[in-house]
């Protein structure tokens, strides 16, 4: 659930300017199908990456899984990609890294294409482990999901937090549906509300920066698709009209 990158580069964007040191990984190799029967476009979907330079292997990149930490602000992250086998087996690493650094809360950040139009902040839905996080994520505007569909290895996590002597809560952010690649209008949206939850500082000016070129590039393509253009508009006032609603 990395629309946009906006799990990662929530979570890059919080790690940055701290004195981070890597706890852990998760060996990769059990956990991800890397070839897939059928056409070489589906079986593309699952490979490595690599890159040549002038008959050399240059990069060859396999899924990471990698935990790291400050200790001076007692948190503990997380860097991975959802695994396509033993989801439990994967599940019980994490539990168990968490465990041996006496993780009590764990907070999962995702998002995922939607209405949401490219001018407004993404919809911010929450899940929680227990009642009494509710609270905490009303006050910073999250509405709760009632969704209802396949599940996420997030949601695995979340139930089973419980038993493991751990809260959990799971942040999605709703996205542009119609665009591709980074969005920092939707990290910076995300990473503000984070920071408010933990409760740190985060500067959170570049961020903005980029949210703001970003937003303009984007309004300027869309606006020589005129077809676009007017779904734009409509998801526009859609949106607005629901603010309104909320409001009344």
């Amino acid at each position: 659930m990395d629309g946009g990158d906006v799990s990662t580069g929530t979570v890059q964007r919080i790690m940055e300017g701290r004195q981070v040191t890597e706890l852990a990984r998760i060996d990769p190799d059990p956990f991800y199908i890397f070839n897939f029967p059928g056409s070489m476009e589906v079986a593309a979907l699952f490979r490595p990456e690599v890159k040549y330079s002038g008959g050399l292997v240059r990069e060859f990149a396999m899924p990471v899984n990698m935990f790291f930490c400050d200790e001076s602000a007692n948190l503990v992250f997380f860097l991975g990609k959802e695994p396509n086998l033993r989801w439990q087996e994967f599940a019980d690493c994490i539990f168990a890294v968490c465990k041996q650094v006496r993780v009590r809360r764990i907070i999962f950040i995702g998002s995922f294409g939607g209405t949401v139009p490219h001018t407004r902040e993404p919809r911010m839905y929450a899940s929680v482990s227990h009642q009494k996080l509710k609270p905490i994520l009303a006050e910073a505007g999250f509405r709760f999901s009632d969704y209802h569909g396949p599940a996420s290895f997030a949601t695995l996590l979340l139930v089973q937090c419980a038993r493991h002597g751990m809260e959990m809560l799971s942040l999605v952010a709703e996205i542009p549906g119609y665009l591709q690649g980074t969005n920092p209008l939707s990290i910076e949206a995300v990473t503000r509300r984070l920071a408010r939850i933990l409760n740190i500082p985060v500067d959170l000016d570049a961020l903005r920066r980029a949210s703001n070129e970003w937003e303009v590039q984007v309004s300027q393509a869309v606006e020589q698709d005129s077809e676009l253009a007017e779904t734009v508009r409509k998801l526009e006032e859609q949106y607005d009209d629901e603010l309104i609603r909320k409001e009344q």
